[in-house]
């Protein structure tokens, strides 16, 4: 039930929507406690004294404040009365994502902890809609030290090297639902192209006698098939949705068509107690050889480095508009996907991905468990990596657009005959993702320190910029002999390659600043760079961009690439459009650099 004046007023879970909820983004009282003390102090029973507008965080400039110093604990409050035809049901207050470890009270009782920045969460709040005025708390702690996964966002004052202004506390949507005491819970949606069909998990908060469960797929010519299934015996009851061969329509960047889906609890006297509308897409991804797959041919990745951040909203993009744009900008200049990088995005850019048909990884922020050095164990990642990924997996795993898993990215350590706290939770993420998923192929980690022998995915991140060095350092693929990141000094991070499908998931990061264009040599990573050596000019810039590319385009065993960046993000000049998102480049000649025939889609597919 959102209104014009809520900022973001969109459903923020676009693949489980149900007709009754409320938002919550716009004003809240809003104080920050730098000294993390706000407890003893009594901001938990008094208001508190300034204002924020939500789900902008407090260092950004659409929140209205626009602190960019630490902020080791913000508080937030809200007083609400909840609408008096949710009385007799119970009311669920979620929250799309709060950095990093959330305190909830309401009406003075603790009702939620959560640990992690970039994952939903809910608290239950039982039958307050009967009770009148609600007053919502939050506190949320964001320390500036110690290990914890914090993406992009830097550990020093300013912004430096490729890391930027900080974000804390609230920073997706903040929303209420209605619920029965027996109710839906997220489902999950397998979709099964070999055999025509969905398969659908439907997860309960209980069970009762005489429910049932019914599923019924639809497209634009109306109902495609329905069925139905006890709900008194399994605590997620499971359905199978055949499609018929005249109703097929598989999904793809081609054709990205999405079947729409609804899910409903009855009682035993065939009404409906719960519903939620949804959306499939049919696809398969798989691997053959060197290639991976989508719907049984090799689809070149032609993908960009995506780290969602926005010059005055920071990681919360400013509208729903802005997350379109970035998909569509991209497609304009000729990529088909994305790496979501070192942030994971909310979930309706995956919901834009999937009706556009751009093919993305799912990703973590893992950045923030380096503890300086390199001797063997400088990444100290904890239990709560695992646990916020497999948030992410859970939110997630249903979107078709998602055609692979990376947990972790750039984990530089060195390997030896110790088993350190890396390897362990290297290895715990990839089982996770495994576990939870065994329709995607997951790669342990984004170049440096590869930690598992059986991941997936092999690759490597090179921003040799000269693009006949290129050439020969990606020369050894075609002998099982790839290239492989190590140290500078050569000390090895990774487990040797055994012939697993192969992409270059970094490179580029071309510098190209045409205001600063004249001061083109070197690099400075405090006002504005790229990677190695300046262009002069912006020919220079495509010549090398088409150079870099057509290395990897051309390589029969390279099923695809990820170029740095999609646009520049404050100092990083190094995108191929401006951080407020305005064209600085020939954008057709950057298409056309990339949509050529890539040498793996013209092998049999056979």
């Amino acid at each position: 039930m959102p209104t014009p004046s809520v900022p973001r007023p969109e459903y923020p879970r676009p693949q489980f929507v149900r007709d009754d909820w409320l938002n919550l983004n716009g004003t809240w009282q809003f104080e920050t406690d730098r000294g993390d003390s706000g407890l003893e102090r009594g901001l938990l029973d008094r208001a508190l004294t300034g204002e924020i507008l939500v789900p902008f965080p407090p260092e950004s400039e659409l929140s209205g404040i626009g602190d960019t110093d630490f902020l080791e604990a913000v508080w937030y409050r809200r007083v609400l009365t909840l609408p008096s035809a949710w009385a007799g049901r119970r009311v669920l207050l979620h929250f799309g994502a709060v950095d990093h470890d959330t305190t909830v009270w309401a009406n003075g009782t603790e009702v939620a902890r959560h640990r992690g920045g970039f994952t939903p969460f809910t608290a239950d709040l039982g039958d307050l809609a009967g009770s009148g005025e609600v007053t919502l708390t939050v506190r949320a702690r964001d320390a500036r030290s110690g290990p914890q996964a914090r993406g992009k966002q830097a550990v020093q004052y300013a912004n430096h090297d490729c890391n930027y202004t900080r974000v804390t506390g609230i920073w997706q949507t903040v929303w209420l639902e209605p619920v029965p005491d027996v109710h839906l819970r997220r489902p999950r949606i397998t979709p099964d192209l070999a055999g025509s069909a969905f398969h659908l998990e439907l997860p309960l908060s209980g069970n009762r006698p005489g429910h049932r469960v019914r599923a019924v797929l639809t497209d634009s010519d109306g109902e495609v098939c329905r069925a139905e299934a006890r709900a008194d015996l399994d605590l997620a009851p499971r359905l199978y949705l055949p499609v018929p061969e005249e109703r097929l329509r598989v999904w793809g960047p081609e054709d990205p068509h999405l079947y729409d889906l609804r899910i409903e609890l009855l009682d035993p006297a065939d009404e409906v107690i719960d519903s939620a509308e949804s959306y499939a897409g049919l696809r398969a991804v798989g691997i053959r050889g060197k290639a991976v797959t989508l719907n049984g041919r090799p689809v070149f990745q032609r993908l960009v480095l995506d780290q969602g951040w926005y010059p005055d909203g920071l990681m919360t993009a400013p509208t729903d508009a802005a997350l379109v744009q970035d998909i569509e900008i991209a497609m304009e200049a000729g990529f088909n996907g994305a790496r979501l990088h070192q942030k994971v995005f909310e979930e309706r850019f995956l919901y834009h991905a999937d009706r556009l048909g751009y093919l993305v990884w799912g990703e973590f922020g893992d950045w923030g468990c380096e503890t300086g050095g390199s001797s063997g164990d400088n990444q100290q990642p904890d239990a709560s990596y695992t646990a916020q990924w497999l948030e992410a997996l859970e939110r997630d795993y249903s979107h078709p657009s998602i055609i692979g898993w990376c947990p972790l990215n750039e984990t530089y350590q060195k390997l030896h005959d110790r088993i350190t706290q890396l390897d362990a939770v290297t290895r715990a993420m990839f089982l996770a993702t495994k576990a939870m998923d065994t329709t995607r192929p997951v790669l342990d980690t984004s170049g440096y320190a590869h930690r598992v022998i059986e991941t997936d995915i092999y690759d490597s991140h090179s921003y040799e910029q000269d693009p006949a060095a290129f050439q020969r350092q990606m020369s050894g693929l075609a002998k099982d002999e790839p290239y492989v990141n190590t140290h500078e000094k050569g000390a090895t991070w990774s487990v040797p390659y055994a012939g697993q499908p192969y992409f270059v998931s970094e490179f580029g990061g071309i510098w190209w600043d045409p205001a600063a264009a004249a001061a083109y040599s070197g690099e400075n990573r405090t006002e504005s760079w790229g990677y190695g050596e300046r262009v002069r000019d912006e020919e220079e810039f495509h010549a090398r961009f088409e150079g870099l590319t057509g290395v990897l385009l051309d390589d029969p065993a390279m099923f695809g690439y990820c170029y740095t960046q999609l646009t520049d993000v404050f100092q990083e000049r190094n995108g191929v459009y401006r951080f407020d998102r305005g064209t600085k480049l020939d954008i057709e000649r950057i298409r056309a650099a990339q949509i050529r025939p890539a040498a793996i889609e013209e092998q049999d597919p056979a």
